[in-house]
C-alpha cells in the first residue's frame, strides 16, 4: 500500500470508528432502549431526549468554530483529535449504568451529552483534513467512499449489538439465545453494552488513523494561538455578509443538517412508539437504513464528481422531504389518513422501505456537504471554516429536537411531533439558490 493509499484509509477510518455512537446510540439501539425502558414512557422520553440534544447543540455551535481557528493557528490537529477522542469514549462507555426504570436520568443524560461532544468536535478536525487526501476532482469521491466505508462499520457493529447482545423482551437476541457472556437480561445488559461497544470500537478503530494520516507541523506557541485563531475567527464572521455564497451554504446547511439530525434522532424512538416496535425491529430497520445508506453515498460520491455537490445536495434534500412526508402519514391504523386493516403489515413495510431511502440519501447528503465546504473554504485556514461549518450544524440544532419534543408534549402526537422537521428541509432547499460552486 502506497503512502498515499494508507493516508486515504487512514483518514476515512475515522467514518467507520465514530459511525456507530450515531447507528447504536443516537438512533437505534440506545435512544428507543431509553426512552422505552429507562424512562419507561415514550413520549416523556422524546421530550427528555430533545431537551437533552438542544442543550448539546448550543454547547457545540458555541466551541467548534473557536476551536477550529485557534487550531489553523497552532498548527497540529492529532492533540485535539485525542482530546476529544478521550471524550468520546467516556461518554459512550458510561451508558452502561442507564438502568430500566431509573429514578433519575440525569447523569446519563450527561454522560450522552459528553460523548456527543466529543464525537461531533473530533468531526471538525477529522474533517478539515479532507483536502488534503487528493486532487480538488478526487475530494467529492474521497468524502464520499468515508462516508459510505462509516455506514459499513455502523452495520457491522449493529448486527453483533443484535445478533450477540441486544435482548427482547423474552430476553433473547435476534439468533433466539441469551446474550454472551451470561449478561443479565432482567437489567437489560445485553441491550446496555452498546455503551461499552461503541467505546471499544472507536478505541482501536481509530489506531489507523492516528499511525497513517500526517499532521501539520506547529506554528504558533499555544499563548498566540489561541489570541491569534480568535482574531481570524472575528475577521471571518465580520466579512460573512460580503460573501453571499457561503453565508448562504452555511445558513442551509444549518436548517437542513438540523433536519437531517432529528430525523437520526428520533427513527428509532419514532418506530418504538408510533409502530411499536421492539429494540431487535428497530435494530433491523437500522441494518436496512445503513445498508441502503453505504451504497448509495458509495455510488454518491460518483454522483458529486459528476454533477458537483450543489446538485447533489439539493437532489437529496428534495428525495428526503418527500420520505419524511410519508413517514408523518404512517400509523398503526392509517396511512395518508387511510384506515388499514387490524394488523396490517403495510406501516412497517413502508417504514422499513423510507428506513433505506432515508439513510442512503442521509448519507449522500453529508458526504456532499463536507466536499461543499472545501469548495467554499480558503485552504489556509481549512478548520476555522469547518469551525464555522460545524457552527452552522449546531447554531440551530437545539431547533429540530426542541421543536420535535415541544410539539409532540403539545399533541402528545409523535406523528405530529416531526412536522418541524419538513419546514426545516424546506428552508435549506430554497437557501442554496445564493449558493455557488465550482462547478458553476
Amino acid at each position: 500500500m502506497t503512502d498515499k493509499s494508507k493516508k486515504i484509509w487512514g483518514w476515512m477510518m475515522y467514518d467507520w470508528a465514530a459511525q456507530p455512537y450515531n447507528t447504536l446510540l443516537i438512533t437505534f439501539i440506545f435512544a428507543p432502549y431509553f426512552t422505552g425502558a429507562v424512562v419507561g414512557d415514550p413520549v416523556q422520553g422524546q421530550a427528555l431526549w430533545g431537551l437533552m440534544m438542544g442543550i448539546v447543540g448550543v454547547c457545540l455551535a458555541l466551541g467548534a468554530p473557536i476551536l477550529g481557528a485557534i487550531s489553523d493557528h497552532i498548527g497540529p490537529r492529532r492533540p485535539w483529535l485525542l482530546f476529544f477522542s478521550f471524550l468520546y469514549v467516556v461518554g459512550s462507555f458510561g451508558l452502561w449504568w442507564a438502568m430500566p426504570n431509573m429514578d433519575s436520568v440525569t447523569m446519563i443524560l450527561i454522560l450522552f451529552g459528553i460523548g456527543v461532544l466529543g464525537m461531533e468536535w473530533s468531526q471538525v478536525f477529522a474533517n478539515s483534513m479532507l483536502p488534503e487526501m487528493g486532487d480538488a476532482e478526487e475530494l467529492g469521491r474521497i468524502s464520499g467512499n468515508g462516508w459510505a466505508w462509516g455506514y459499513a462499520g455502523g452495520i457491522i457493529s449493529l448486527v453483533i449489538m443484535l445478533l450477540l447482545l441486544a435482548e427482547n423482551e423474552e430476553g433473547k437476541t435476534l439468533l433466539g439465545r441469551a446474550p454472551l457472556f451470561g449478561l443479565d437480561t432482567e437489567t437489560r445488559q445485553g441491550t446496555r453494552m452498546v455503551g461499552p461497544l461503541t467505546a471499544v470500537w472507536y478505541a482501536v478503530f481509530m489506531i489507523p488513523f492516528f499511525i497513517w494520516v500526517p499532521d501539520r507541523v506547529r506554528r504558533q506557541n499555544v499563548t498566540g494561538g489561541i489570541a491569534a485563531g480568535l482574531s481570524s475567527l472575528w475577521e471571518t464572521i465580520k466579512t460573512l455578509p460580503n460573501n453571499i455564497s457561503l453565508s448562504a451554504y452555511l445558513a442551509s446547511s444549518m436548517f437542513y443538517r438540523d433536519a437531517l439530525v432529528g430525523v437520526f434522532a428520533f427513527g428509532g424512538i419514532y418506530a418504538e412508539g408510533v409502530l411499536g416496535w421492539s429494540i431487535i425491529q428497530i435494530g433491523i430497520f437500522g441494518i436496512v437504513a445503513a445498508f441502503g445508506a453505504m451504497v448509495f453515498t458509495y455510488l454518491g460520491g460518483f454522483i458529486d464528481k459528476r454533477i458537483g455537490p450543489k446538485r447533489t445536495i439539493a437532489l437529496s434534500i428534495a428525495v428526503l422531504i418527500a420520505v419524511c412526508t410519508v413517514i408523518i402519514a404512517i400509523g398503526r391504523d392509517s396511512f395518508f389518513g387511510v384506515p388499514l386493516a387490524e394488523g396490517s403489515t403495510l406501516p412497517d413495510k413502508v417504514f422499513m422501505f423510507c428506513g433505506a431511502v432515508l439513510g442512503g440519501f442521509g448519507g449522500v447528503l453529508q458526504a456532499s456537504s463536507r466536499h461543499m465546504m472545501v469548495h467554499q473554504a480558503s485552504p489556509e485556514r481549512m478548520t476555522e471554516a469547518f469551525g464555522l461549518y460545524g457552527l452552522a450544524g449546531k447554531a440551530t440544532s437545539f431547533i429540530a429536537p426542541s421543536t420535535i419534543g415541544l410539539v409532540t408534549h403539545i399533541t402528545q402526537n409523535q406523528r405530529l411531533g416531526m412536522v418541524p422537521v419538513v419546514i426545516l428541509f424546506l428552508i435549506g432547499l430554497c437557501l442554496l439558490f445564493w449558493v455557488e460552486s465550482k462547478e458553476g
